[in-house]
């Protein structure tokens, strides 16, 4: 495997600094008085920056603004400091970037075209190298919806199509599932959050979808008790009595000709009672559209749909608990 770095992921400063958030004529002090990022140079002679390069200005520029010297920082690894930014206890290690949607959404288009060469040269270093510089330049969220998400869609399709082997799919998703679990430990819960149970039912075994939902509920401060996937309704059930949870978040991805499915999601539904709302979302969710509306069942039409039902949800347990 080769970490090499092509013609194409390396910038101009005009181009740093507008991603990272750092002035030009600063980038060029760090990188003279401290070698805080060491560039390499064109034919023509002019300085040229890495993506990794982009992730540590970005994460020195906001490791200052919290009162750290750059004189102390400057050589500190990336994983340093996040370590460093986590311990100032900020409500999320990676600052949301002030990038314009249209740039942001450009930005992850890029990044999905270097994620999805790394998935297809079967390169795990590269990936989980251009996964980490992705979530410091783009934010968690952003990170989920316009990167990973369309990623996955776009590694189901290709997979399906001959075009990568089940073992490409596998190892993405191996670093995601791990890079995702990190994403959720780094969230805190306030006080008298709102409880949400977060699984599969039984027979679906793809949770990345699962995991995704349970990190946005998190940043939207749900105190979230994620249980894996394939689980049958009375186990989820029990989980909501025992969490005293306000909501249950289903995904489902898979579609079959079965019965099972909507067995257990009218089962588990009696089950939690009507005080006790059920979303449900994931690629397949559209084949279940009528189950879902003669079950009373949420469906989530989308992150942004998402949210709007997390906030639903949160004032109406706010009010009911006081």
């Amino acid at each position: 495997m080769t970490n090499m770095i092509d013609e194409s992921s390396r910038y101009l400063i005009s181009t740093v600094s507008k991603r990272s958030g750092v002035k030009s004529d600063l980038v060029r002090a760090w990188e003279r008085r401290y070698q805080a990022v060491i560039p390499t140079r064109t034919t023509g002679g002019h300085r040229v920056y890495t993506d990794q390069d982009i992730a540590r200005l970005k994460l020195l520029n906001q490791a200052t603004s919290n009162g750290h010297s750059i004189s102390q920082i400057a050589q500190y690894s990336l994983e340093e400091l996040k370590q460093l930014l986590k311990a100032d206890l900020c409500p999320e290690l990676i600052v949301t970037p002030t990038l314009k949607t249209s740039d942001r959404l450009y930005l992850a288009e890029d990044y999905m075209e270097k994620c999805y060469a790394a998935v297809l040269a079967f390169d795990a270093l590269v990936l989980e190298t251009h996964f980490e510089n992705a979530l410091v330049e783009l934010g968690i969220e952003p990170f989920i919806e316009h990167l990973l998400t369309p990623l996955l869609t776009v590694i189901g399709e290709r997979w399906r199509s001959g075009e990568l082997r089940p073992v490409h799919e596998h190892m993405a998703s191996s670093i995601i599932r791990s890079l995702t679990y990190l994403l959720r430990n780094n969230n805190t819960c306030p006080k008298g959050a709102p409880r949400m149970i977060v699984s599969t039912p039984i027979g679906e075994l793809h949770e990345l979808g699962a995991l995704l939902a349970a990190v946005i509920a998190e940043l939207k401060g749900w105190q979230v008790t994620y249980l894996g996937a394939n689980l049958p309704a009375e186990e989820i059930a029990a989980a909501v009595k025992f969490t005293n949870a306000s909501a249950v978040t289903i995904s489902i991805t898979c579609t079959t000709d079965d019965q099972q499915l909507p067995r257990e999601l009218r089962r588990l539904k009696k089950l939690i009672g009507h005080d006790v709302a059920l979303i449900v979302g994931g690629k397949a969710a559209e084949h279940y559209t009528q189950l879902l509306e003669d079950v009373g069942v949420l469906n989530i039409l989308g992150y942004d749909h998402f949210r709007e039902i997390l906030d639903l949800l949160a004032t109406q347990h706010k009010t009911s608990t006081h």
